[in-house]
C-alpha cells in the first residue's frame, strides 16, 4: 500500500469544552487509511506566549500549514475571542474551514455558517469525508 500523505488539521476549541477536540483527535487516529497532523493548540501543549499579541502570533503559525480548519460550532463560538480570531486567520489565509454542529444542537454562530466550506453534523463518517473532500 502506497504511503499516505498526512492531513494538516487545526482543530478549533474552547478549552474548557474540550472533550469534543478529544474525540475528534480519536477518530482521526482510529481512521484506517487516514493519515493526519494535528495543527492544533490543545491545553495540554499550549503557547508560551503571555501576551495577547503573542498568543495571536502563536495561533498564526499553528493554523499556517494546515489544509483544513475545524470549527466546532457550539453557541460558545460565538462568544470566544480566540476561537473569533481562529476564524478570520483561517479565511484571511484561505484555507478550507468545516463548521461542525455538536450533538443535540439546533444552532450554530451566524459568522461559522457564513465562512464554512462545508458543515457536518456530529458524526464520525460526515467530519472524516468532510475533511477528505477539502483537502
Amino acid at each position: 500500500m502506497p504511503t499516505l500523505k498526512p492531513r494538516m488539521i487545526f482543530i478549533s476549541h474552547a478549552w474548557k469544552y474540550d472533550e469534543h477536540y478529544w474525540k475528534l483527535v480519536e477518530w482521526f487516529d482510529n481512521e484506517p487509511n487516514f493519515s493526519w497532523k494535528n495543527c492544533s493548540v490543545p491545553s495540554h501543549d499550549a503557547c508560551n506566549e503571555t501576551t495577547k499579541k503573542g498568543l495571536k502570533e502563536c495561533l498564526t503559525r499553528q493554523i499556517s500549514p494546515a489544509n483544513v480548519v475545524i470549527i466546532l460550532g457550539g453557541m460558545y463560538a460565538a462568544h470566544s475571542e480566540w476561537i473569533d480570531y481562529e476564524m478570520d486567520e483561517a479565511v484571511r489565509m484561505g484555507k478550507s474551514i468545516i463548521g461542525v454542529r455538536p450533538w443535540g444542537q439546533e444552532r450554530m454562530p451566524q459568522k461559522l455558517q457564513n465562512i464554512a466550506d462545508k458543515i457536518v453534523g456530529w458524526n464520525r463518517s460526515s467530519i472524516i469525508q468532510a475533511v477528505r473532500d477539502l483537502t
